[in-house]
């Protein structure tokens, strides 16, 4: 979990804008990434739930190694 210190802006009197450290900014763009290479792990893995699979011992026997 990221510990944010946000900057608050307003405008007209009502908050407006959010400003980070860059430090935090980065933070959490390399926490969206992840979570981006997460869901897209999860969806291979659900399209390829139900393909056909060895194992490494009957793939190294079929190979004879």
């Amino acid at each position: 979990m990221v510990t944010l210190h946000p900057n608050i802006l307003e405008r007209d009197g009502k908050k407006a804008f959010a400003v980070l450290p860059y430090e935090e900014f980065v933070r959490i763009a390399e926490e969206l990434d992840d979570f981006e290479d997460l869901k897209d792990l999860r969806a291979a893995k659900a399209k390829e739930a139900n393909a056909p699979a060895a194992s490494l011992a009957s793939v190294r026997r079929q190979l004879k190694i």
